[in-house]
């Protein structure tokens, strides 16, 4: 199941945090690209999420039904409407 907006913005500080506060170990070095690639990612993930979140709610405000919004999220309308509607609504 999809992380939802919140989760993913949690979880992307909760990254950034531990990112800030490891001290390195010199005996267990390890280039860590790849993990800032992760970090990036997840960045990445959570603004995708919220320019989903904005696209939906301009989609409802201009009038676009659940069921065509669901479409193009990949989902049903119902799922949509289940996933978005609160989020719009605040």
């Amino acid at each position: 199941m999809p992380m939802s907006l919140e989760e993913a913005l949690q979880h992307a500080d909760e990254l950034a945090r531990r990112i800030e506060e490891r001290e390195p170990d010199q005996d267990h070095w390890r280039d860590a690209r790849s993990l800032a690639a992760i970090y990036r990612a997840v960045q990445a993930r959570a603004q995708a999420e919220r320019d989903i979140v904005e696209a939906v709610a301009e989609a409802r405000r201009t009038g676009h039904p659940w069921w065509l919004i669901g479409s193009y999220l990949g989902t049903s309308g119902e799922a949509a409407r289940q996933r978005y509607g609160k989020l719009i609504a605040a």
